[in-house]
C-alpha cells in the first residue's frame, strides 16, 4: 500500500527538520506511540499502540532514519509486530521552505500482514492517512508551543 501527502507546518524548515527527528518530539507527536528509545545512530526501538477498524494492539518494532540530508531530505524505514500482525514500511520526506513556512512532501509504503490484514486495504490506508493528519497537526502543536515559549521568556 503507498501513502503520500503534503503539509504545510507554520515554522522555518531548519525547526521543522529538527523536530521530525527528534525522538522526544517524534514519541509525542506520533499517534498512540508510548516509547521511542534510542539504539544507536539514527536508531530507534519503538512501542506503539495502533489498531484499524475493530482490530487493536501494540506493536513493538525498530525505527532507522537514513539518507539524511538537513534540512531538506530524510528516509524512515520502520518494522513492527505485535498480536494484530505485522507493519513493515518506509517513508521520505523532502522538506521546502516557502516564505516563513515549510512544505512537507512525504511518500512511502506499506506492508502488513496478519490479523490486522483482513480489515482490508482501505480501511489500513484510511487509518494510515489519519495517523498522519494526526502526527502533523501534532507537529504544528509542538512548534507552535516552542514558538510561545522561546518568545516570551524574559
Amino acid at each position: 500500500m503507498k501513502i503520500d501527502g503534503i503539509y504545510q507546518i507554520h515554522a522555518p524548515r531548519e525547526r521543522v527538520f529538527n523536530a521530525i527527528i527528534d525522538p522526544e518530539v517524534l514519541q509525542r507527536c506520533i499517534p498512540g506511540c508510548q516509547e521511542l528509545e534510542k539504539t544507536g545512530d539514527d536508531e530507534y526501538a519503538a512501542t506503539l499502540k495502533a489498531g484499524v477498524g475493530p482490530v487493536k494492539g501494540t506493536f513493538k518494532g525498530n525505527v532507522h532514519l537514513r539518507a539524511m540530508r538537513p534540512p531538506e531530505h530524510y528516509e524512515l524505514s520502520v518494522s513492527g509486530k505485535g498480536g494484530p500482525g505485522f507493519v513493515k514500511g518506509t517513508a521520505i520526506f523532502d522538506l521546502e521552505q516557502v516564505d516563513a513556512s515549510s512544505m512537507i512532501k512525504y511518500s512511502g509504503e506499506m506492508q502488513v500482514g496478519g490479523v490486522i490484514a483482513g480489515v482490508g486495504q482501505r480501511m489500513i490506508e484510511a487509518a494510515a492517512k489519519m495517523m498522519a493528519r494526526k502526527f502533523f497537526a501534532a507537529l504544528e502543536r509542538e512548534l507552535s508551543a516552542d514558538h510561545q515559549i522561546r518568545t516570551s521568556t524574559p
